[in-house]
């Protein structure tokens, strides 16, 4: 049943996410159900940013009909859902990891330690994890990886959206601190322009030197 749900689910992708997942969830005794997603996995600068939202079970509120993967939004859109959000949810937490322990212990530990320094600032601890395509492995929270995730289940999609907002903001910020490389348009990812100001110039101290691109640049 779960296999076919995804396959539906992946075939309305202009659909809002749903709480199938969820609901099942409940059913079985679980009431505190958290959502986790991560933004800036693939970014050549930037610190990995990772979301853990929870959302009543029991209310539908009318922003919850307007979310969508946070790749899906405009930035316009992103802001005010996360507003909504971090109203609304019954927690959310947020975890940073900077790149300087990507490049120590590689982007996926990373990212999972970034999971779960966000499950750590939740205000109420869940008894179930739903993850956008990982698992967490010596987590002690029964959990379950879910492949797109943040468009089919809206608890994923809500930590998405709070995970991109937070990174965004992030990113503007070390436009500041390191001009000269459009950190505040691409957000550290490796669009054109990123790479060219690679070519112009040495990487800063929130490059992501363990990255191929970067690799070369200071080889």
């Amino acid at each position: 049943m779960y296999s076919q749900a995804i396959m539906e689910g992946a075939g309305r992708m202009s659909q809002p996410p749903g709480r199938y997942e969820e609901y099942v969830l409940r059913a079985q005794g679980y009431h505190h159900v958290c959502g986790m997603d991560e933004a800036g996995r693939g970014a050549l600068a930037g610190p990995v940013v990772a979301a853990a939202v929870i959302l009543s079970l029991s209310r539908h509120l009318p922003w919850m009909d307007k979310v969508r993967d946070s790749k899906d939004l405009s930035p316009v859109k992103r802001e005010v859902l996360a507003s909504s959000i971090r109203r609304e949810a019954l927690a959310v937490g947020v975890g940073i990891v900077a790149p300087q322990v990507i490049d120590t212990v590689n982007i996926l530990r990373a990212t999972r330690l970034a999971m779960k320094q966000a499950l750590g600032k939740l205000p109420n601890q869940p008894d179930f994890l739903l993850i956008d395509g990982l698992t967490l492995p010596l987590c002690p929270v029964p959990q379950r990886g879910v492949i797109h995730g943040d468009r089919l289940c809206l608890c994923i999609a809500c930590a998405s959206i709070i995970a991109k907002v937070t990174r965004d903001h992030i990113m503007e910020q070390l436009d500041v601190r390191y001009p000269g490389y459009g950190l505040a348009r691409h957000k550290g990812y490796g669009t054109r322009e990123h790479m060219r100001r690679l070519q112009q110039r040495a990487g800063s101290p929130i490059h992501r030197f363990s990255f191929a691109p970067l690799r070369k640049a200071s080889a």
